[in-house]
């Protein structure tokens, strides 16, 4: 039952997911640690880091792991979460495939309508939406503690979150460097 479970909360995360991995997330966070309790919290959001740092679409990796997550914790073995990741990823990239095959030719023919650049339009504030409550999402006391709890992870946490936003942002660091920096930064001021 809880892979039917999964097929179909991927399947709809993958059908309404506009926005790409970044806008799902909050999606993802939603169906499986508000609605089906699969994933704590905590491990959503090691889930969402793990994502970041591996290769491939940040979506896709994280509904694997979330798949897989959630099969273990429901008592299964190792090869039932292997599952149960391919079930997850499978179920996201599921509508995206149909949609693109039905409306392919469609959109080719269409794409320079006023009606299809007017839905375009409409759709790009809704994706900036989902990719800024991706970022609240993230602005949890998992990541960043609380001043109260511990005030020194707290003020690190936020000076590195404002470094990489002005590196990448403003001073158009690699993001990729500038994880490095904020992982050996994390090492040497937090362990």
């Amino acid at each position: 039952m809880i892979f039917l479970d999964l097929f179909i909360t991927f399947f709809k995360i993958g059908l309404f997911g506009f926005g790409g991995g970044y806008g799902m997330l909050s999606l993802i966070q939603h169906e499986t640690v508000e609605r089906a309790h699969w994933l704590s919290t905590a491990e959503f959001t090691d889930i969402v880091a793990i994502s970041q740092m591996t290769p491939g679409p940040i979506g896709i990796n994280s509904a694997t792991y979330c798949g897989y997550t959630a099969i273990h914790n429901a008592g299964y073995g190792h090869l039932m979460a292997t599952l149960g990741s391919l079930t997850a990823t499978v179920a996201l990239v599921l509508p995206s495939l149909i949609l693109m095959i039905l409306i392919s030719r469609m959109f080719m023919r269409y794409m320079n309508t006023h009606a299809v650049r007017s839905v375009f339009a409409g759709l790009r504030p809704a994706i900036v939406g989902l990719l800024a409550a991706a970022t609240l999402l993230l602005c949890n006391k998992e990541n960043f503690s609380t001043p109260f709890e511990n005030p020194w992870q707290f003020g690190i946490s936020c000076a590195l979150f404002a470094a990489t936003a002005f590196g990448t942002g403003y001073l158009k660091i690699n993001p990729i460097r500038m994880i490095c920096y904020a992982a050996i930064a994390g090492l040497l001021l937090l362990y």
